[in-house]
């Protein structure tokens, strides 16, 4: 008989996938992304027997804790899971299905929400990164109607605030791992660059395109994934990520100056596959790089002056407006606005060859 496991569908951000509480899966590691990928359908590019979405945006999940210390309210562990490959990855972080831990927690009943609004601090096991996150609870429990829009996300819903400090170098240990705020490989000059995700950033016409192209122009052009994979590849040893080849990480963002009255225009490949947007620590990442001398995307950015800038980040789908916060140049805070919503809540039955259940 199968074992079933609580879960809640949630989304976060642009992204969406299930929830689910640590303690209510396996504690061995291999076990447990097995698990998680017989929940997601994975391996298959449809994904047509579990519930994953198909894309690199809809195949996340989600794994909540309570801290045993004092520094965070929670414990966020996000996996993004494999389409076509059999492959768990808890290495980066997804600032998107950040946005929806902490409403999740609330419905769980892992933690309890305040009359109004609700501000705790969620860890990202991942890297470490401590988050402030705010959400909308009138009666305590989380509401998910409201009048603000996110780009990528079709209407609109109660606000999620998030708050970042000390992401610099968060998962390749320096916010410029090389070095250098810009690096050539294969002839094409580029920026390495990690403030809560690695990104590796090149100027699109530096690859043969305009950076204005949409997303299904860019995922058919073949020649220019393959370079730029190519650069990527070499890209990871020198982001002290080792062989990216199965890593999601770095993501690639084209850059190209902006068009429409924002910073900064961008696509985003995560790692093969064009994005429909731009990731939350990405836009974060890249409105770094905009404000900094030397890189590839301050050469092209309209980014503005002062210690605190707003800085509009163009992507696919729209715009990611990302808040920075600068000390003697340096960024030493990013806030910026999400939504979230519970999907479906219930639980999913697993089949005893992958898992027979606690104590069996």
């Amino acid at each position: 008989m199968a074992y079933e496991i609580p879960c809640w569908l949630m989304r976060g951000g642009t992204s969406k996938g299930p929830f689910f509480r640590a303690s209510d899966l396996p504690q061995d590691i291999a076990t447990r992304d097995r698990v998680i990928m017989a929940v997601m359908g994975t391996p298959d590019s449809r994904q047509i027997d579990g519930l994953g979405g198909a894309t690199s945006l809809t195949s996340k999940a989600g794994l909540l804790s309570i801290p045993t210390d004092d520094e965070a309210d929670l414990d966020f562990l996000f996996a993004q899971v494999g389409t076509h490959e059999a492959m768990v990855d808890t290495t980066p972080n997804c600032g998107n299905m950040l946005a929806a831990a902490l409403p999740a927690a609330i419905e769980m009943g892992m933690l309890r929400g305040d009359r109004g609004r609700t501000t705790r601090r969620v860890r990202t096991v991942n890297t470490g990164v401590i988050a402030q996150i705010t959400i909308e609870t009138p009666d305590g429990h989380p509401q998910y109607d409201g009048d603000a829009p996110i780009d990528g996300v079709p209407r609109p819903a109660a606000p999620v605030s998030c708050g970042f400090l000390d992401t610099q170098g968060a998962v390749c240990g320096m916010l410029l791992p090389s070095g250098n705020a810009s690096d050539t490989i294969d002839g094409i000059k580029v920026t390495m660059i990690d403030n809560g995700m690695p990104v590796l950033l090149v100027r699109a016409a530096d690859v043969g395109v305009t950076g204005y192209e949409s997303r299904d122009e860019l995922n058919a052009h073949g020649t220019l994934k393959a370079r730029i994979e190519a650069i990527r590849l070499q890209a990871g040893p020198l982001m002290n990520l080792g062989d990216v080849s199965k890593k999601p990480i770095p993501k690639v963002t084209l850059v190209a100056a902006p068009r429409a009255g924002g910073a900064l225009c961008t696509r985003t490949f995560i790692p093969h596959d064009c994005h429909a947007a731009i990731g939350v620590l990405g836009a974060v990442t890249v409105a770094t790089a905009a404000v900094m001398p030397g890189t590839v995307a301050s050469e092209l950015a309209q980014a503005g002056e002062g210690d605190t800038r707003t800085l509009s980040i163009e992507h696919p789908s729209g715009e990611f407006s990302v808040e920075l916060g600068l000390q003697e140049g340096r960024v030493v805070r990013a806030a910026l606005l999400r939504t979230a919503r519970l999907l479906m809540r219930g639980s999913v039955p697993i089949s005893p060859a992958i898992w027979p259940g606690p104590g069996a």
